[in-house]
């Protein structure tokens, strides 16, 4: 029996219907599995075009069973519980709307040896490709195991992506510089920084953000007191108990991301201190983790959840282009971050000015 046309109602899909509303394939199969957060006028203008073209989700799912990718796997290890369950949701939500199944595995372990083996279990589960989340994106004994697999990958939060490869990211640098920026601009000179894991790209870029925007002012980076973090509210603790047993102490703390920063901000309420009366206090990422502290953190909005989501996205539709016979390229996303403004940072207070000048 003869294949239908193209043109013909079977061979409608859901990249037809997106192209037709002006929206992206998630946005389509949120709209169909009657999902949230879509806009009413964007719901309207994919009803419309599912209706105009005659779209069956049915037999879009029978096609995605037949030959579409049904199971994708997601590789985590990261030691932000907070950034770990927003991914995961995003991830999750997003499978669910396009029809596959993630396939989850963790890796705790940075031996090569025990990352590959991790990996291959993929191969057993029929996964047809990987979500790397970091610090994972940047494992390169994951990355040889899969290229060897033949398995294709998307990088989360990769600063610098290969060539061949698919990445969703936002500026780190940018949004780090904007925070930095906003403490300048509230009168503070004196900046303490937690770093992130000194083997993520993101660390790395976050800081020269800081750096950036110190320099900009008028500040030597280097008299800026900074301690090492490993994203980990225990390295929290630990960065911030040296940033405030220094003889001159900080009236700002930007922690590199929020779990680093309520570790700090339960270090100064230890010492006696008033956030953000005595100390600002600062993070990155805006988890759940920022509402749940007191007073509540001003923060960098990375938007972890949609971070999942498009690189299901991606991956989906790179495979959709492989299977069509076409050559892989490269593809990123950059999503938007934004500032979060609470209450946890204010201008230096009378007692920070004081302890700046020498006094008591």
């Amino acid at each position: 029996m003869a294949r239908p046309s193209r043109r013909g109602r079977g061979a409608i899909t859901i990249e037809d219907v997106a192209r037709a509303a002006g929206v992206s394939a998630m946005t389509v199969s949120r709209v169909i599995n009657r999902g949230k957060n879509v806009r009413e006028s964007t719901r309207a203008a994919v009803l419309e075009a599912v209706e105009r073209l005659n779209y069956s989700p049915n037999t879009a799912a029978r096609s995605l069973a037949a030959g579409e990718a049904t199971h994708i796997g997601l590789l985590y290890a990261n030691p932000s519980a907070s950034y770990l369950s927003q991914f995961l949701i995003g991830g999750l939500h997003a499978a669910r709307s396009a029809g596959v199944h993630l396939v989850i595995e963790s890796c705790e372990s940075e031996d090569a040896d025990e990352q590959a083996e991790v990996t291959r279990r993929f191969a057993t589960s029929d996964v047809e490709g990987v979500i790397l989340p970091p610090p994972l994106s940047e494992s390169e004994p994951i990355m040889a195991e899969l290229d060897s697999l033949g398995i294709p990958v998307v990088t989360v939060a990769m600063g610098k992506p290969r060539e061949d490869s698919l990445n969703v990211r936002i500026d780190d640098r940018a949004a780090a510089f904007e925070m930095t920026r906003y403490l300048l601009d509230l009168g503070h000179r004196d900046i303490g920084f937690i770093k992130g894991h000194p083997n993520h790209i993101a660390s790395h870029d976050r800081h020269r953000g800081f750096c950036d925007a110190l320099t900009e002012a008028g500040i030597d980076p280097e008299s800026a007191p900074a301690e090492q973090g490993y994203f980990s509210y225990r390295s929290g603790l630990t960065a911030g108990e040296r940033l405030l047993a220094r003889a001159r102490l900080p009236t700002a703390i930007f922690a590199s991301n929020d779990d680093m920063a309520a570790a700090t901000m339960s270090v100064a309420h230890r010492r006696g201190m008033s956030v953000p009366g005595d100390l600002s206090i600062v993070g990155f990422d805006d988890t759940a983790l920022a509402t749940s502290v007191w007073p509540e953190l001003t923060t960098v909005k990375q938007p972890i959840a949609a971070m999942a989501e498009a690189a299901l996205e991606l991956l989906i539709a790179d495979l959709r282009v492989h299977r069509a016979g076409s050559t892989r390229k490269f593809a990123e996303r950059v999503l938007s971050h934004a500032l979060i403004v609470r209450e946890s940072a204010g201008p230096p207070g009378r007692k920070a000015r004081a302890r700046r000048s020498g006094g008591g």
